[in-house]
């Protein structure tokens, strides 16, 4: 399940759709894209296990419930992108922003 917009949601593929079509109206690609997910401490790792070539940058929340990650990594199409987010959304607990 992913959150966007105050609202949680699964991936299916009308939204997978019009995601697509967003990053492509937003993005010439190749393009540096953000990824950014919260996830319950313990966690982290599944996260980070995603990008295994890149650096990530954590931030435990107040009370170290929840650890913010966040990936900067230029990504060669929507579809790549799409991608991530469909490995990273059997994450228990995963919140994509």
């Amino acid at each position: 399940m992913l959150y966007q917009d105050g609202i949680f949601f699964s991936m299916d593929q009308d939204w997978l759709n019009s995601f697509q079509e967003k990053l492509d109206k937003h993005h010439a690609w190749p393009s540096l894209y953000i990824f950014k997910f919260i996830v319950p401490s313990g966690k982290e790792e599944e996260v980070i296990a995603l990008f295994p070539k890149h650096n990530v940058t954590q931030k435990a929340s107040k009370n170290g419930n929840y650890i913010s990650l966040t990936i900067q990594m230029m990504m060669p199409s929507s579809d790549a992108i799409i991608e991530v987010y469909v490995k990273a959304s059997v994450i228990e607990g995963l919140i994509a922003l």
